[in-house]
């Protein structure tokens, strides 16, 4: 993918996100289950919301925890469950959104530890701070910035979380080249993304929307495996979550999306210097 091809990725996933930051209002969330899938859909209410967070693995304490605006319906998974966060730590949340997955570890890495989400979006990273002060989250802090060109110093960060975000980017070695860069030696991984299980179709991989929507942009689970050893991450794991199939068919209805993407788990560390 050339500089202009990424660019325009980049603007359209913006673009999407940006729309949706505005258009949902401060209980709703987008049509259908999920702000994955077209960027067409509609603006709904809480109960898309809630059913889609459930679908993925979250409790109902978890959904209740949170800001009201916080839960969008955006994801492919739960993170959380398996980043096995520690009071004290530094955790880093990519594509941070409206802040869901940020307020949820807020209170896991406790007072002495931080949260930090990074969004490319204006917009959401406007909503995402709104939602911290109505909550008084006061170890959550969201930073504007590209997940290829991290706004953070080296060997910060303990842990990274992500949903259903790096299938996104354009440049996807970047992207974790970066990741590597920011964590603490000895730090880890611990994403939600989507992974391609099938060859897409041309117009499947040329349609912005459909990239915008988490489907066209996903990396086959070989490509994923190789990008983080590229990186210099080692105890790599990209595991296939199968019943991701019933949420993902509800991403854009009518299409074909479960023959070409699955959710996945991925995990992996940054090696301790010897």
């Amino acid at each position: 993918m050339n500089a202009e091809e990424q660019g325009a990725v980049r603007k359209a996933v913006r673009e999407n996100y940006g729309r949706i930051a505005v258009s949902v209002k401060q209980s709703g969330c987008c049509s259908g289950s999920s702000c994955c899938g077209s960027p067409e859909q509609e603006v709904q209410g809480t109960a898309a919301d809630k059913s889609m967070s459930s679908k993925l693995g979250y409790s109902e304490a978890d959904i209740e925890a949170v800001p009201a605006g916080a839960d969008m319906g955006l994801g492919c998974g739960t993170p959380l469950a398996w980043a096995a966060i520690q009071p004290g730590e530094t955790v880093l949340d990519l594509g941070s959104g409206g802040g869901f997955d940020a307020f949820l570890a807020s209170p896991q890495t406790g007072a002495a530890g931080r949260v930090i989400g990074v969004d490319m979006t204006p917009e959401m990273v406007e909503k995402a701070r709104k939602n911290g002060e109505a909550g008084g989250y006061g170890n959550v802090e969201f930073r504007l910035g590209e997940i290829e060109n991290l706004p953070l110093a080296n060997d910060m960060v303990d842990v990274i979380i992500s949903n259903c975000v790096i299938n996104l980017s354009p440049d996807k070695q970047r992207v974790f080249s970066e990741a590597f860069r920011v964590l603490k030696p000895g730090g880890r991984l611990a994403i939600s993304d989507t992974a391609a299980i099938s060859e897409m179709p041309a117009a499947v991989k040329a349609d912005l929307a459909l990239h915008a929507g988490c489907i066209s942009g996903a990396a086959p689970v070989s490509e994923i495996e190789e990008l983080l050893s590229a990186a210099g991450f080692t105890e790599i794991s990209v595991t296939p979550k199968y019943e991701s199939q019933e949420f993902i068919s509800e991403w854009v209805p009518g299409s074909d999306a479960t023959d070409f993407i699955i959710s996945v788990t991925i995990q992996a560390v940054k090696p301790k210097r010897a």
